[in-house]
């Protein structure tokens, strides 16, 4: 019983040192059109924020040039580009938004 239970744990143990997916950046990018009102929507619909933290965030980004808004796997953080770009495409506005491997 003993060495099948070494057995056992042995296996467990190599199973907890998977590899985890590459994360990425989601950012937001400042522009003299988009307004802050819009970035804030797009913070707490798209990204999940908080007012409080969207308002932080979106003021980051008027004084900065540009604010990391999330960290994701590839695949999400890919989704959450475009879809910031489609909605902020339907409103006219040319907010940018890009991701960068962390």
């Amino acid at each position: 019983m003993s060495s099948t239970d070494s057995r056992t744990k042995a296996g467990s143990s190599s199973k907890t040192k998977e590899k985890h997916p590459n994360m990425y950046k989601v950012i937001l990018h400042n522009d003299d059109y988009t307004t802050m009102e819009f970035v804030v929507e797009i913070l707490t619909s798209v990204f999940g924020k908080s007012l409080e933290k969207a308002t932080q965030i979106m003021l980051n980004i008027h004084n900065k040039g540009k604010e990391t808004c999330g960290i994701y796997p590839r695949q999400i953080a890919e989704t959450k580009v475009e879809t910031v770009h489609n909605l902020a495409s339907n409103k006219g506005f040319p907010l940018k938004s890009t991701m960068e491997k962390e």
